[in-house]
């Protein structure tokens, strides 16, 4: 399980990156514009880098709905491998079964 410390830490990243989301996608539309000099090019990154640096998508991480686990999640389900494991064992995830041959 993870620590709720982390858990808080996602749900802040989560947040800001919904706060800054329009903010960024004009800043790189902006930035693909290829009519700019290199000058405007230069200021438009210096504003990307006045924004805070959680409100980026890429640090986001995808974790377990259950448990927290930020590894191993499967995106299909949003649970992590072992919670995964335990419920298709228990017959609770609808159409996954443990194989045997």
């Amino acid at each position: 399980m993870a620590s709720n410390r982390m858990i808080r830490r996602e749900t802040k990243r989560t947040r800001l990156q919904k706060k800054h989301a329009a903010k960024r996608a004009s800043l790189r539309e902006q930035l693909k514009d290829p009519s700019l000099s290199l000058d405007d090019k230069l200021e438009i990154q210096a504003q990307f880098r006045k924004l805070p640096r959680d409100s980026s998508k890429v640090r986001l991480a995808g974790r377990c709905q259950l448990t927290g686990r930020a590894r191993g999640v499967y995106r299909m389900v949003g649970i992590c491998r072992n919670m995964l494991r335990k419920l298709a064992n228990q017959g609770e995830i609808p159409g996954i079964t443990k194989s045997s041959w």
